[in-house]
């Protein structure tokens, strides 16, 4: 009986040991929680420029009819204010992952993240390219959505070289990007959502799910 007990944590063992060399298992879920509450703020921020500019939810199709200084003034702060929440988001990401990875004995730069980040990157890269397009050709109302899906795609491309619940993060974000499609007047509601509110859901659920026991240890 022993000797069975002994077999099967070995097994254990080994298993673990391969689920570590093929994923990175040093997310943490305080970098979703950041990283939505900087999303928020950033949306707060948007809806208040917004208002001040008489574009309220119910009419965010007006912006495409902006010409002008008053087109430029908006896309500049809106380019502007995302670029802020995407380096804050990364900035938070980072050090919250870096500390895990330190106290877990890991290191975070190894051929996994590598692949994560090569996995992570094709549908962003395509996402932002593709985004920058909607800007130039006047149609800004899209990108809100277009930035959710591309994002999802992202999230589910990478999730094999990660945790299942990244997958699961994605599909949402997905599906929230093509329910915004045609959603227009909620866009900047559906982006604060996606970045914002499942992103501080998840977080929260990878902290309970994976970090609050090892913190205790």
């Amino acid at each position: 009986m022993s000797e069975s007990h002994e077999h099967l944590q070995t097994l254990t063992e080994i298993r673990s040991l391969m689920e570590r060399s093929s994923k990175f298992l040093s997310l943490s879920g305080l970098s979703g929680v950041s990283a939505g509450i900087v999303a928020l703020l950033g949306a707060g921020a948007a809806y208040v420029k917004l208002q001040n500019d008489h574009l309220t939810l119910l009419s965010y199709e007006r912006m495409s009819r902006l010409n002008g200084p008053d087109r430029r003034e908006m896309v500049d702060f809106l380019i502007l204010d995302g670029t802020i929440v995407l380096v804050a988001a990364l900035l938070l990401g980072i050090f919250f992952t870096v500390r895990k990875g330190r106290r877990q004995g890991q290191s975070v730069w190894n051929s996994t993240s590598k692949r994560l980040l090569w996995a992570l990157a094709v549908p962003l890269v395509a996402g932002g390219i593709f985004c920058l397009a909607l800007i130039r050709f006047n149609l800004i109302w899209l990108t809100f959505p277009a930035t959710l899906i591309f994002y999802g795609m992202a999230l589910c491309s990478g999730s094999k070289y990660t945790v299942r619940d990244v997958e699961y993060l994605g599909l949402s974000e997905i599906l929230l990007g093509l329910l915004a499609l045609f959603w227009t007047g909620y866009s900047l509601l559906t982006w604060a959502v996606g970045f914002g509110l499942l992103h501080i859901i998840y977080g929260t659920v990878m902290y309970l799910k994976y970090e609050r026991d090892e913190r205790k240890r």
